[in-house]
């Protein structure tokens, strides 16, 4: 399977804790071939390759750390709306500055965002 194959995974990446593990399980998804994580920096600052990319209609995932929602809203800024949008407090994730992220909370939040796109046939053989 060629990595344009897979769905295209953003993910936050501030500084507090709940970012950061937005970050840790996008990189993971990228990492065990589940997604491709793409930089949603370059799609906020119009960065024509990347908006290009996350324009090309493949599936999208999104992981924001937080209600603000940058993820989602770097995305509508060039009309582009995510498949699936996970907001990692609505799994208990706190959002705490000057904190790494717990590495418990990172699997827990990453087997939860697995299993809702297993559930909606999203990665299907």
């Amino acid at each position: 399977m060629k990595r344009t194959d897979f769905p295209i995974v953003y993910s936050c990446s501030g500084c507090s804790s709940a970012a950061q593990t937005a970050n840790l399980i996008a990189i993971k998804m990228d990492r065990e071939k589940v997604a491709e994580m793409s930089c949603i920096a370059g799609v906020g600052g119009d960065v024509k390759p990347l908006v290009r990319t996350a324009k090309s209609g493949r599936e999208i995932i999104a992981i924001d750390g937080c209600p603000l929602s940058c993820v989602k809203s770097c995305l509508a800024r060039h009309d582009v709306s995510p498949q699936h949008h996970f907001v990692l407090s609505d799994f208990d994730v706190p959002k705490m500055n000057g904190k790494d992220p717990d590495s418990d909370l990172v699997e827990s939040a990453y087997q939860r965002i697995i299993r809702a796109c297993h559930s909606q046939l999203f990665f299907e053989d």
